[in-house]
């Protein structure tokens, strides 16, 4: 089950320091649905403390923040929930030590696995494909196309996949990314200045990405274009390597909790999106809306090899090796580093349980 069709991906598909932190919760701040009742029977066992990084991003991670579901299936464990702006300081929190799971997109997950950074993680949840969700949005009468914007200003937050997406764009035009005006910017930057003219396109992603669309803004490029060019991105969930192996019950609950957060999307978007809505800061009409940029993966199907099960893996590999071409990375690891830096094993165990 997906939460709309694949089809026209095709086989592209197929184939511590600044943490930046906005908010940090424990599960005491008010939310749109928040019960009292784990889905399934809860885990009295577990009292160690989790310490996960989220982004504003509507998908299954802020459902499952918002309505507490890991709070209310390890009730005596700690949930500590810290916000973060982009997937690159997602990483350099991973790098001081101070998450145990947290959510960057694919192409930061490719430098936490690559050198210099070699980090001790591994990918064990895909959050969702990014189609149109992520794109390249124009002020308005400035190009029409990536060729057009030669010479211009164009925001992104750097080492994201919006970032990977824009590179790729420009390559696969022919064109040298040095003539462009590339601008490192984190979300809530490229708003300001946006009005203020000071750039004059941007690839990034909602709610910043319809802000700029209603203020005259036009996408003329997405990240699902990139995809079917053959150059998918996704935001993936990466934990420490010795926080998953002391932590089994944790990894499989955390990763149940996923999983219904994105039947939920299926089944029931009306109230999956009362909770984006409170987490993301829109209204529920837009959170529902949100949903169609991205196809989002049940915990059986990321288990099989098209997904965790093997080919994520092979995806990575070729995204460091476009990185080292831009200068993303030092060095491309050998492939087996990426086929060992995704583990399979949460979405096994979650898929397992649905029956339970």
């Amino acid at each position: 089950m997906k939460t709309r069709s694949t089809t026209r991906w095709g086989a592209a598909l197929a184939a511590t320091a600044a943490l930046l932190l906005s908010a940090c919760s424990l599960g005491g701040e008010e939310t749109a649905a928040d019960s009292s009742a784990c889905p399934w029977e809860a885990d009295e066992s577990v009292d160690t403390t989790v310490r996960i990084g989220y982004q504003k991003i509507p998908n299954g991670d802020v459902v499952v923040k918002d309505q507490k579901i890991l709070e209310n299936c390890l009730p005596n464990a700690t949930i500590e929930w810290s916000n973060f702006a982009s997937g690159g300081d997602v990483i350099q929190a991973f790098g001081g030590g101070s998450l145990d799971i947290g959510l960057a997109g694919s192409s930061p997950s490719t430098r936490a696995l690559s050198e210099p950074l070699n980090l001790p993680v591994s990918v064990i949840w895909i959050h969702d494909v990014i189609g149109s969700a992520e794109s390249l949005v124009v002020q308005e009468g400035v190009a029409t196309d990536i060729v057009g914007l030669k010479g211009k200003t164009i925001a992104t937050p750097f080492g994201s996949t919006a970032h990977f997406s824009l590179l790729q764009a420009i390559a696969d035009a022919g064109q040298d990314p040095t003539e462009y005006n590339l601008v490192n910017s984190e979300p809530e930057q490229i708003a300001p200045a946006w009005g203020r003219g000071d750039i004059d396109a941007a690839w990034i992603w909602d709610p910043t990405l319809s802000q700029l669309k209603d203020e005259g803004g036009e996408v003329i490029l997405t990240s699902e274009d990139t995809a079917e060019a053959g150059k998918p991105t996704y935001d993936l969930a990466i934990a420490d390597n010795a926080f998953i192996a002391d932590n089994p019950k944790v990894l499989e609950t955390w990763a149940r909790a996923q999983d219904y957060a994105v039947t939920q999307i299926a089944e029931d978007p009306d109230k999956a999106a009362e909770s984006v809505a409170v987490e993301v800061g829109v209204s529920t009409d837009e959170a529902k809306g949100l949903f169609d940029g991205f196809v989002f993966l049940t915990a059986e199907e990321q288990a099989s090899a098209d997904w965790l099960g093997g080919k994520l893996g092979e995806n990575l590999f070729a995204t460091a090796q476009f990185l080292l071409t831009q200068d993303g990375i030092a060095a491309v690891a050998d492939a087996s580093v990426y086929a060992a830096g995704v583990d399979a094993g949460p979405a096994e165990a979650a898929a397992a349980a649905q029956g339970d």
